[in-house]
């Protein structure tokens, strides 16, 4: 868990802190409050390593000139013992470090005996987080928006168990309320359209599943013959699993009452489509620990329970025969109905069940909701109703996800939703590589749009941001090997090793590899796996512009034992990042 970039920080200030303390005491400044003041990585490495604001800040208590403040304290600095080799004023008063062959030694030294634990931090120590991300309705297959939600989920998972959280991964399956009352109609009509003339007509031409579907679904999945209203699911795997029904039990439902035949037709049709989650995402590479169903908050009183809580609250009021809960008291837009006037629910009420139960029954410390855009108005409500019930809102995060535009041959995808002709997730994971899929939905901020180019997913070229990162680890592999091939035994990596990496590429590497805790920790703050991928795209770049600059196997020996030592480290970074994102690190490509 070695964070050398933030004690660099540390030693900087303290440095800093002592140098104007002595100062101080000797009468050169006068006994002020020392305001805040940063140290951090200068934008241009001419400036240093660690550049700090320390002397301007001081220049209006001190009441000199922030250059000449900068120029005693810098007098005043004693290096030995630090990370740093010297220090220098710049500019109006700046005071920049530069790291010494030690520091660059430690950076290489600790990746390369860390091994797969590099990175590693303890920011969120005996702290539990449940993340819960995808959470389709098990209505129909998951699509291309659940796609970027499963990638985004599942890294921001990652990243926060590499920052040292407790971990839980969990999937809320909606198998109650109006999608399933929805799912239920559209099947039982589905299901009567089989039985009628026209449906066994095409029953009588023995067509495989999809043919019989394709010739009940028509071009828009409404043909004259089948008539479907408005409010029903319309997709293909509707009639499959209503025609399923049929070839296992006939015409029996048909002689049920409607509510009958519905329940028997989801009670088929529902753990077919639940299984088929756990089988799409599992080949997505995503296992959950939890799979929680909504049902189980209706059959064990929660629901019940909620609205009792709420109403002890003072928040709620009756009006029109429905039960409202006030959410105005806590700065949303209008109030909400709990209880509708028949009696019922409305969808609000388990989901503020659920989110009580991953809070105050399971006691979580934080709970991260991975949300559609389309949920924006949703997170005041929810955070609301925590709040009524005595729980605190703030360990509620909810990450807004921008949807994603699929672009093939510079044109971008036009589904229908209605028709039920939106991508699947397994039919793009059918197009493109899983490797290509996790990364690209990770490389910009959940609450970013981007265009997901097919067509570059698919190439093997440098283009190819996934591709260019595998083949630096290839890459890696191949010097790796030769070396072996030519009985090149690694020697330990010294200080003397340190001072021999002295181009602009190769310290460049070294530093960035020093940054990667910060990188997790901040990653893992703002709920943000793009800034890893970002960085393993920048650690490439860096690495293959030091494969291009510099000679490895046959310079002399001690150079190439340094950069040999330097490219166990890059690759064993890259490799960890890559396991931290499920995604494979090939050894030749």
């Amino acid at each position: 868990m070695t964070d050398l970039v933030n004690q660099a920080y540390s030693q900087t200030k303290e440095l800093v802190m002592q140098a104007l303390g002595e100062l101080v005491a000797e009468g050169t400044f006068p006994a002020e409050p020392i305001p805040a003041f940063i140290a951090e990585i200068p934008a241009d490495p001419k400036n240093g390593d660690i550049s700090t604001n320390a002397a301007m800040v001081c220049a209006r208590p001190f009441k000199s000139n922030p250059r000449a403040i900068a120029q005693s304290i810098a007098e005043k600095i004693r290096l030995d013992g630090s990370c740093f080799e010297r220090c220098e004023v710049a500019g109006p008063g700046f005071i920049n470090f530069f790291f010494s062959p030690e520091w660059y030694s430690s950076v290489v030294n600790a990746v390369n005996s860390e091994k797969e634990s590099y990175g590693s931090t303890d920011m969120g120590k005996g702290k539990r987080v449940l993340v819960e991300f995808v959470s389709a309705n098990p209505t129909g297959p998951m699509h291309i928006g659940n796609a970027r939600g499963g990638a985004i989920g599942d890294c921001l998972a990652a990243v926060l168990e590499k920052a040292g959280y407790g971990v839980e991964r969990e999937f809320y399956v909606n198998d109650a309320g109006n999608q399933i009352e929805k799912f239920g109609k559209s099947l039982s009509l589905r299901y009567m359209q089989i039985l009628s003339d026209a449906g066994q007509a095409v029953v009588n031409k023995n067509l495989g599943i999809e043919d019989f579907c394709k010739e009940v679904y028509g071009e828009d999945g409404n043909r004259p013959e089948f008539p479907m209203p408005e409010d029903v699911y319309l997709g293909m795997d509707i009639i499959a699993h209503a025609k399923s029904y049929y070839d296992k039990f006939g015409k029996a439902a048909g002689e049920m009452s409607e509510e009958d035949r519905r329940k028997a037709l989801v009670d088929f049709a529902l753990p077919i489509n639940i299984e088929g989650l756990h089988r799409d995402l599992e080949k997505y590479r995503i296992v959950y620990d939890t799979w929680f169903r909504e049902s189980t908050l209706h059959n064990d009183g929660s629901v019940k329970d909620i609205i009792e809580k709420l109403k002890a609250s003072g928040h709620t009021y009756e009006k029109d025969g429905a039960l409202w809960f006030r959410t105005t008291d806590f700065g949303d837009e209008k109030d909400r109905v709990l209880v509708r006037e028949n009696g019922i629910p409305t969808y609000l009420v388990p989901d503020i069940a659920y989110h009580y139960n991953k809070l105050a029954v399971r006691k979580f410390d934080k709970a991260v909701d991975i949300f559609g855009a389309d949920h924006h108005g949703y997170i005041a409500r929810i955070k609301a109703s925590m709040t009524a019930l005595g729980v605190d809102e703030k360990k509620l995060d909810i990450v807004i996800m921008q949807m994603v535009r699929l672009v093939r041959n510079g044109e971008v995808y036009k589904l229908s939703k209605r028709s039920g002709k939106a991508i699947t997730l397994n039919t793009l994971l059918d197009e493109i590589p899983i490797d290509a899929a996790r990364f690209f939905f990770n490389l910009r901020e959940p609450d970013s749009q981007f265009d997901f180019d097919l067509d570059l997913a698919v190439s093997e070229s440098s283009q190819n941001p996934v591709y260019y990162v595998q083949y630096a680890h290839a890459r890696i592999c191949s010097v790796l090997k030769k070396a072996a091939e030519e009985n090149i035994t690694l020697k330990p990596f010294d200080t003397q090793s340190a001072k021999l990496l002295d181009s602009a590429e190769e310290k460049a590497i070294i530093k960035l590899l020093a940054n990667l805790p910060e990188v997790i920790n901040d990653a893992a703050r703002n709920y943000d796996p793009a800034k890893v991928t970002k960085y393993a795209i920048d650690l490439a770049t860096l690495y293959h512009k030091f494969y291009n600059a510099c000679r490895i196997i046959g310079e002399e020996e001690g150079i190439m034992q340094a950069r040999l030592s330097l490219s166990v480290a890059v690759k064993q970074v890259i490799s960890n990042i890559l396991d931290m994102l499920k995604i494979t690190c090939p050894e030749s490509m």
